[in-house]
């Protein structure tokens, strides 16, 4: 079984071609600028006029980037699916003096750029030009979707659709999705629509970041040694933090990171361990929300995860640095695997 893993993150994206016939830590394996970097800069480099096509995906500092190429007066337009990377109200991002493309209009002599998360005719060519086989039997992709709904902010949105799920303790791998994924997550419908344009006929295994780190620290050798413990990925933008019980998720916590200190962090990862966290005390400190189901036994250990987890080292709490596969880097895309050789018993 061959696998094609790509946890796209706001820093990073991490890739690994995984087979199963060999030992996880001989994956060839490849942690390369996230996308919306490559794109932002190719636009540095661009001294015209600029359309936009293609899809949704993580926009990063990609806003930033167009406001700039605008201030030096270059018009930039942008079709309507790609356009909501900004914002998902086409009437914003037309208030920053983006236009939104006419196809009654024709944009020649405007240098052309293809937004999307994965690129996979780009990776194809990569990985070729190392002698390298890129046939696979699945492909799993994890990007960060907080959903959309029009009335509906972001942030209660993407709680409300955890607790849907999150009904009883479920295992991490449980958040995967092959073929199901509903419309309202539009990056990882967006993900689906560019690899179909590439031609990959391979039903892809989309995931939440977020919860492909939470299953892929669970694969770590010392948190496969523990009952009751607490999984957290601290990234650049968010921190997630699941409380694990009999290798079932009991409850989590998401907040911004740039907005926790050591003192609070730990602060709420106790109280998460303890099944006292509420939704509004994360919810009115700026966070994302919580959601419990049941308190766990103890902490036996904290397993950290994500580009930001130097942050656990400023509480008292006892830690761990995940390391599935020997590869701190690897965690989200171990998750990924792990998920499809569980959940489709491969």
């Amino acid at each position: 079984m061959r696998i094609l893993s790509i946890d796209v993150g706001k820093g990073t994206q991490d890739i690994m071609v995984y087979d199963s016939t060999k030992e996880i830590e001989n994956s060839i394996k490849l942690v390369l600028p996230s996308p919306h970097l490559y794109i932002g800069q190719i636009m540095a480099d661009v001294e015209n006029d600029i359309y936009f096509n293609g899809e949704i995906m993580g926009g990063g500092n990609l806003k930033k980037r167009i406001l700039e190429h605008m201030d030096k007066g270059y018009k930039v337009v942008m079709e309507e699916r790609c356009a909501k990377t900004i914002r998902d109200n086409l009437k914003e991002v037309e208030s920053l003096g983006i236009e939104i493309a006419d196809s009654s209009k024709s944009y020649c002599g405007y240098t052309k750029i293809t937004l999307g998360d994965i690129d996979i005719t780009k990776l194809a060519e990569f990985l070729i030009g190392y002698d390298l086989n890129f046939d696979f039997d699945k492909i799993a992709i994890a990007v960060q979707d907080h959903g959309h709904n029009d009335n509906m902010g972001d942030r209660d949105f993407r709680f409300e659709k955890i607790r849907e799920k999150l009904t009883e303790p479920l295992e991490p791998e449980k958040f995967g999705m092959c073929g199901n994924v509903p419309e309202y997550y539009s990056r990882m419908k967006g993900v689906e629509k560019r690899l179909e344009d590439e031609g990959i006929e391979i039903e892809p295994l989309l995931m939440d970041t977020k919860f492909a780190s939470i299953a892929g620290m669970q694969y770590d050798k010392v948190a496969e040694r523990l009952n009751s413990y607490i999984a957290i990925d601290i990234g650049n933008g968010h921190t997630t933090a699941a409380s694990i019980e009999d290798g079932k998720i009991q409850g989590l916590f998401e907040h911004h990171t740039s907005a926790l200190t050591g003192e609070s962090l730990e602060r709420y990862i106790k109280r998460l361990a303890d099944g006292v966290i509420t939704n509004e005390e994360v919810y009115n400190d700026h966070g994302h929300g919580a959601h419990i189901l049941n308190p766990i036994s103890k902490i036996e250990k904290v397993i950290v995860a994500g580009p930001k987890r130097e942050l656990i080292e400023k509480t008292n709490l006892d830690w761990h640095h995940a390391c599935p596969g020997g590869d701190v880097m690897m965690t989200g895309t171990i998750g990924l695997i792990k998920t499809i050789e569980k959940e489709y018993n491969v």
